[in-house]
């Protein structure tokens, strides 16, 4: 009844292949319906790379085939199990099940990284893939090599029926046609939600699993809007992942009996209003001022330009809960709080009833199992108590990960619901990257927080050489910036330890975890030359390094594609030969960054700029010559002009911002701060007075410009010398 099937199609290569063939034929699966998903152009359908699965986000296939003998790429697994339509068919054409851990393909030469080769790479996550296939009901496995089914697939109990056709709300303001349409219950409360979206100011957000009919329910309100006569603008990853909105948008408005157009297949026009689609960074600029924006997939988009959605008139979210699309959990581990902190009124709605096939769909819990997209951390109770002193430190060998279920699906789950980022792939790197460590606190035997470590540098002069040359060298995320982007092929020759990942319980937070678990690593790797970070800066988690003994050494240039945030590179030296490469960078860190706000880093939020300097563990001079403080020390006390020579002031704020024994800005706390911030915008951002005069909530320009002079006041008498105490004399 609508439930899918998976069907592993194991041994020989080209049997297998041959016998993917056969069952598509078998199944009467129409090839333009259908997607094979491989380095081989086997099929006659269409063909994907693993690395372009994403391209089936939003789709629904009646089959698709996942040849894996080259790649076994698992977010590309996960992506094509939720483009397989309810009734549909899955096919994994796989090598032998029992040899499949041993062998090695495009995936884990990605795992390889230097100073390891392909050998040290383990097999652990095909095994834990294969033990899945063998153990879950509704997957069929078949040996093409002998031809023997090793497993029918089928299931007991048998499917049950699919649910009656959903009641309308009592009470509604679309059409009844509209929930006519609305084939779940949940289904019709999406669509009642959307009806927010009339009223300027509302915000609706849909979450819910893969075949939930979020989109679906997307379409049938952008149909009923655009019918009253509203400009809806749509927007998704790409036009394909807003397939089913458009396709549900038409089958509406002829319900409806309303006429109307397509100029093209990216819009439906009416007598009034219009659905329309534009790209996500188009779509972030509002183009045509439109009265609602519906952002399909939304998980998929980076947060920066999620934030730039808030400023629509009305705006809906549909977003994927287990399938880490695209940026992964950014959405709910970072959009969440700024969509709260807006003047938008939010409704949530949570869809859990499947529309593409059956509840309790066999497909969906094995890939939810097999990829750890259900994966979870402690329940609340369990480590609500936990503190530094009552917990564990321990060394979560991925063998360990493996055997046991529940400590890998505590850990895992703990990275996914604090990182935006992490997704099925990183399952099998946890499990079988030799460059990666994983590190937990355990409470009462539960993972409370847990750190995910990659060993970087220790490289030859020749790999050492090729960075420098501008060849990228895999998983040395640190050497290689600091190799290659800021040219010191040196600092790829000392081993470090990254913490790509750190998570704490959201239930312990805020009690000195995440620290005290830093600490435990620092105790155990002793023979590191140092510690770094590389993350997407935001002022909390600048905060939290710099408490930690880290320091800034690069702000990057351009945004994160996937967090839209620009991110900070931090050390903590352990060696004398890591003290070598921080302090250089330091050094230089703060002696280039007022030219690189000034440029690249102009529209970098001012509090992660204030974050990234006061981290920085630099004592620059600001160099200044006495021409130089005579005009810095006239705009502090007399009439001089900061426009007639921007450099020494520019230095001088840089100083006072990354120097611990700068003085402060302002008797005041808060107006220190400010003032701080008026530094950033103005004297390294190079803003213009006006706009940073609004930014900063001042009354006016002139109030602005006055607050600089004051500014400067106990900069220019702690640092400025006899040169300056005589120019302060002059105005006394």
């Amino acid at each position: 009844m609508n439930e899918r099937r998976l069907l592993v199609l194991a041994g020989d290569h080209d049997a297998g292949l041959d016998a993917a063939a056969d069952a598509l034929d078998a199944a009467d699966v129409d090839p333009a319906v259908a997607t094979l998903v491989g380095h081989r152009d086997a099929l006659a359908c269409e063909q994907v790379r693993p690395r372009e699965a994403d391209a089936l986000l939003g789709t629904t296939r009646d089959a698709v085939v996942y040849d894996a003998h080259d790649e076994c790429r698992p977010n590309a697994l996960g992506r094509v199990a939720g483009a397989v339509d309810g009734g549909g068919l899955l096919v994994l054409v796989a090598p032998p099940l029992d040899a499949w851990p041993t062998r090695r393909d495009r995936f884990d030469e990605g795992l390889a990284v230097p100073p390891f080769d392909l050998s040290d790479v383990t097999g652990r996550f095909r095994e834990r893939l294969a033990a899945t296939l063998r153990a879950h009901r509704g997957v069929a496995i078949v040996d093409v090599d002998t031809g023997t089914v090793r497993d029918d697939g089928l299931t007991d109990p048998a499917p049950r029926a699919p649910p009656s056709q959903p009641e309308p709300p009592a009470a509604h303001d679309f059409p009844a046609a509209a929930y006519d349409a609305c084939v779940t219950d949940d289904q019709v409360a999406a669509v009642r939600a959307f009806e927010a979206l009339r009223d300027p100011g509302a915000a609706v957000v849909v979450d819910a699993d893969r075949g939930r009919g979020k989109s679906s329910a997307a379409g049938v309100a952008a149909a009923c809007l655009a019918a009253e006569g509203r400009d809806v603008l749509v927007t998704a990853p790409s036009f394909r992942s807003a397939g089913e909105l458009y396709a549900r948008v038409a089958e509406v408005l002829d319900a409806l009996g309303v006429e109307f157009e397509r100029p093209d297949r990216t819009r439906v026009v009416l007598s009034a209003g219009r659905v329309r689609f534009a790209k996500p960074p188009a779509a972030a600029g509002l183009p045509d001022d439109p009265d609602v924006v519906f952002v399909d997939e939304a998980a998929a988009l980076p947060v920066r330009l999620l934030d730039d959605f808030l400023d629509a008139p009305a705006v809906a979210f549909t977003t994927t809960v287990h399938g880490y699309e695209g940026a992964g959990r950014g959405f709910d581990v970072r959009f969440r709080d700024h969509l709260a902190e807006s003047d938008l009124t939010v409704t949530d709605v949570t869809m859990r009833d499947p529309v593409r096939y059956a509840a309790g769909d066999p497909v969906e819990v094995w890939a939810f199992r097999a990829l750890g997209l259900d994966a979870r951390p402690p329940v609340d109770p369990l480590v609500a108590d936990a503190t530094p002193a009552a917990c564990e430190y321990a060394a979560l060998d991925p063998d360990a990960l493996a055997r046991d279920e529940r400590l890998l699906r505590e850990a895992f789950g703990l990275l996914v619901a604090a990182h935006y980022r992490t997704e099925p792939d990183d399952l099998a790197r946890l499990l079988d990257a030799p460059n990666l460590s994983v590190r937990a606190l355990r409470y009462d035997g539960h993972v409370v927080a847990v750190a995910l470590l990659a060993r970087e540098g220790g490289l030859d002069d020749e790999t050492r050489e090729s960075m420098y040359a501008g060849s990228r060298v895999k998983g040395n995320m640190l050497p290689d910036v600091l190799a290659s982007q800021l040219r010191d092929p040196d600092a790829a020759a000392p081993t470090g330890l990254r913490v790509v990942r750190i998570a704490t319980h959201h239930a312990a937070r805020s009690r000195g975890l995440g620290s005290a678990l830093l600490d435990g690593v620092r105790d155990e790797f002793d023979g590191v030359d140092w510690f770094g970070v590389g993350y997407g800066a935001t002022p909390e988690l600048l905060d939290f390094w710099d408490a930690n003994g880290f320091s800034t050494v690069h702000l990057s240039t351009t945004r994160n594609d996937t967090s839209g945030e620009y991110s900070a590179l931090m050390l903590d030296p352990a060696s004398d030969a890591g003290e070598r490469v921080a302090t250089r960078h330091e050094d230089w860190f703060a002696d280039r960054i007022g030219d690189v706000l000034a440029d690249p880093l102009t529209d970098c939020d001012p509090d992660v700029v204030r974050g990234a300097l006061a981290a920085c563990d630099a004592t620059p001079d600001p160099g200044l010559d006495a021409d130089d403080w005579r005009v810095v020390a006239g705009a502090a006390y007399g009439p001089a002009m900061y426009s007639v020579d921007p450099a020494p002031f520019r230095r001088l704020a840089a100083c006072a911002l990354v120097r611990d024994d700068a003085p402060s800005l302002a008797e005041d706390d808060r107006e220190a701060t400010r003032r701080e911030r008026l530094f950033v915008r103005k004297l390294l951002q190079c803003r213009s007075w006006d706009g940073v005069a609004d930014a900063l909530d001042y009354h006016s320009t002139g109030q602005a410009m006055r607050a600089l002079g004051d500014a400067l006041v106990p900069l220019v008498g702690a640092w400025g010398g006899d040169v300056a105490a005589r120019e302060r004399e002059r105005y006394d």
